[in-house]
């Protein structure tokens, strides 16, 4: 039987744009209790307000900045003041949607600069294991509760100007192997969702506000869009619980592999 998220608390961080806000739409759609942090208060108001009339239980929100453990640190203890969490029944968070994160710049590692690798390797790193770490003792064991972490085709296909995002990708991935490992026999399920070429704002956060090469990367090609990851997100969530979904790598029909992308004949200019 599949398990159900209905009035069930998902935690989902980054989630005022891209995959984390429309991830932020599905669990609502099921009924889900969300919990939705990110930096712009701004985009998270309107995302709960959606999220709300979508269908959520409740879609509260807090500013979260996961570069730093101050940060963190307060939003869970906000968290704990929503959920009502209580020490002695290990917590009530079913679901934690590890989202934030991002590639900055697109130097080699000769012309690279060290506020992008700090930043790329702060947030796809060291944010995973802050959030995880501070949100480990309020998730039940033994009670179908997930740790889902977003990680990146870049995790396992390297390319030419960005060492520093496909060494933090590959970060994700071996922190989530190693979660397997350290909550063996809890019942927390913990998995990794690794998409290919997806179109949201990622590229023109990568552009640093160039839209033109943001807009380039996808000509003539059909890509992933936010939505497709957000629908995967709840179905590995929703899984029966005793099914675990270790790694799902998602791509378009269109891309092989990473620099291996078919693009159709466009009319734009």
């Amino acid at each position: 039987m599949k398990f159900s998220l209905q009035n069930k608390w998902v935690l989902i961080t980054g989630a005022s744009s891209g995959f984390g806000a429309a991830a932020a739409m599905a669990f609502a759609a099921e009924g889900a209790k969300l919990l939705l942090g990110a930096r712009r208060l701004d985009r998270l108001k309107q995302v709960a307000a959606d999220a709300t009339k979508a269908g959520a239980a409740a879609a509260c929100f807090y500013k979260l900045d996961v570069s730093k453990t101050s940060s963190v640190n307060k939003f869970l203890a906000w968290t704990k003041s929503k959920i009502g969490s209580r020490p002695s029944a290990n917590g009530h968070l079913h679901v934690l949607i590890n989202n934030a994160g991002g590639a900055h710049g697109t130097d080699t590692v000769a012309e690279g600069k060290d506020a992008d690798w700090e930043t790329t390797l702060q947030t796809n790193v060291l944010g995973v294991l802050r959030v995880t770490r501070a949100a480990l003792p309020l998730i039940p064991h033994d009670d179908g509760a997930s740790i889902i972490s977003i990680g990146s085709l870049a995790a396992r296909s390297a390319y030419a100007g960005s060492s520093a995002y496909c060494a933090a990708k590959a970060g994700e991935l071996q922190i989530t192997r190693v979660l397997r490992h350290e909550l063996f026999g809890t019942g927390i399920r913990v998995s990794t969702v690794d998409p290919g070429l997806a179109e949201t704002e990622f590229s023109l956060v990568r552009f640093k506000g160039d839209a033109r090469k943001a807009k380039e990367l996808y000509a003539g090609a059909n890509p992933l869009v936010a939505a497709d990851i957000a629908e995967i997100l709840v179905w590995v969530a929703s899984r029966p619980p005793h099914v675990n979904i270790d790694e799902m790598l998602i791509k378009p029909v269109d891309q092989a592999d990473i620099g291996k992308v078919f693009r159709r004949m466009t009319n734009d200019k």
